[in-house]
């Protein structure tokens, strides 16, 4: 009788050791997946600051534009309605899961991107505009923060990814699934020919 208790009570031990080793792994795993999360957060606040950075640098350029005479108005209406539009489209750290949602994102900052582009070639036929000191450092601003957002997007896209990895193995996507971890997007090119550099001819 006593071997068999004492059997029956090794065998629970034994069952109780594995339970807590599985219970322990299931919520390291959910922790990190928890951090990774808040990597792919935090990558995204600094996509966000630097999209603002470049929104509220755009009222100073278009009214330093409008100041010079016979400058085209629809191309500074053109960056003024883009503007307008990307402060339409939300995208916050929630819904990066999201597909359309990103993709629109997207398509907005593109469209702002493409109008000040323009902008900036139309420039060049005012020499008065390029003399314009407020102008010259507007500019430099503007093209500063074009390569940070380019720097921040690719940082997102590398947290993105380790979280997204992350996720997908096995066995831990077994508690992702369960923890409701969801699959982040990417930041790709979302206009026709984007991921092609442009033929430059002479």
């Amino acid at each position: 009788m006593k071997k068999g208790l004492m059997i029956a009570l090794g065998i629970v031990a034994v069952i109780v050791i594995i339970a807590i080793v599985i219970i322990s792994w299931g919520i390291g795993k959910y922790n990190s997946f928890v951090g990774l999360n808040e990597e792919v957060k935090s990558a995204w606040s600094q996509v966000e600051n630097v999209y603002q950075r470049r929104a509220d640098l755009i009222p100073n350029l278009v009214s330093t534009v409008k100041g010079v005479a016979n400058f085209e108005k629809e191309t500074y209406t053109a960056v003024t309605e883009a503007r307008a539009k990307v402060g339409q489209v939300k995208l916050n750290a929630e819904n990066l899961d999201d597909p359309e949602a990103m993709a629109k994102f997207q398509r907005a900052q593109e469209g702002l991107g493409g109008a000040l582009q323009r902008l900036m070639v139309v420039s060049e036929n005012y020499p008065q505009l390029k003399a314009n000191e407020n102008f010259l450092q507007l500019q430099a601003q503007l093209e500063g923060t074009e390569n940070r957002i380019t720097v921040e997007r690719q940082k997102f896209n590398q947290v993105a990814t380790q979280y997204n990895t992350a996720i997908k193995k096995f066995p831990g996507a077994m508690i992702a699934g369960m923890g409701g971890f969801k699959e982040k997007q990417y930041f790709k090119a979302v206009t026709e020919g984007a991921e092609q550099a442009p033929k430059v001819q002479f």
